[in-house]
C-alpha cells in the first residue's frame, strides 16, 4: 500500500477535487449549515460561514500529507462543490479504509453520492492498493445503506448503541468490500461491456 494523497477523480456527472479557500460559501450553503444533512454525523451545521473558512483551512493545510484523503464533490457542468467524500480512518497494517461522506438535500436522491463513492473505492484500490473498503451509517439512516450496497459492499454487522451523532446514541450497521470482491466485480463489468455490441472495441 502506498499513499497517494488526494487526486482529481472524474466520473460522468461529476469532478472530485481537493477544496479550495474560495469554496467557503458553497459549502456552507449547499450542506453544512443544514441540520438535517448533518442529522446523522457528528459535527454540528456551522453556525456561520467564518466556521466554514476555518474548516477548509485546515483541510487545505492537511492537502500537504499524501495520507490526507478529502474530496469536494462537484458537478462537472458547473465546478460548485455540493458535498464531501474522505477517509475517516485508515488502518495502514492491514490496509483498510473507512469512508465517510455527505451531500447537500438538494442532490439526495439522485444517484451522485454512489457515483462519488464508487469513483473513490476505485481509487483506493487501483492506485493505493486497498485491502479493505468500508463504510458505517447510523441504523435510523437507511438511505446511506443503499449508497454502500450499490458500490458493492457487504453488509457485516450492526453494532448495537456503538455510534453517536445529533440524533443521538444509535446502532451501527458496517459495510465492507475486499479487494478481491472488487476485482471480481470489476472482472464481471468488463465482461458484459465486451458482450454489449459497439462496447469495448477499439475498433471504433
Amino acid at each position: 500500500m502506498k499513499h497517494q494523497g488526494t487526486r482529481i477523480l472524474e466520473t460522468e456527472r461529476l469532478v472530485l477535487r481537493c477544496f479550495r479557500d474560495t469554496d467557503a460559501q458553497a459549502m456552507f450553503d449547499n450542506w453544512a449549515n443544514d441540520p438535517e444533512v448533518t442529522r446523522f454525523l457528528t459535527w454540528q451545521p456551522h453556525r456561520g460561514i467564518d466556521v466554514t473558512r476555518s474548516v477548509l483551512s485546515d483541510w487545505i493545510r492537511a492537502y500537504e500529507r499524501s495520507s490526507f484523503y478529502q474530496w469536494a464533490i462537484c458537478l462537472r457542468k458547473t465546478d460548485e462543490p455540493i458535498g464531501s467524500i474522505s477517509v475517516v480512518n485508515c488502518q495502514k497494517d492491514i490496509g483498510s479504509f473507512e469512508i465517510g461522506y455527505c451531500i447537500g438535500r438538494d442532490w439526495w436522491r439522485r444517484g451522485i453520492m454512489s457515483e462519488a463513492l464508487q469513483a473513490v473505492t476505485d481509487y483506493l484500490f487501483a492506485e493505493v492498493g486497498a485491502l479493505r473498503v468500508c463504510a458505517d451509517h447510523d441504523s435510523r439512516n437507511p438511505n446511506s445503506g443503499r449508497v454502500m450496497r450499490h458500490c458493492g459492499m457487504t453488509y457485516e454487522g450492526t453494532l448495537r448503541q456503538a455510534c453517536r451523532s445529533n440524533a443521538g446514541i444509535g446502532d451501527m450497521c458496517v459495510y465492507a468490500i475486499l479487494r478481491s470482491e472488487w476485482e471480481a466485480r470489476r472482472a464481471h463489468t468488463a465482461a458484459d461491456n465486451r458482450d454489449r455490441p459497439g462496447v469495448g472495441d477499439d475498433s471504433l
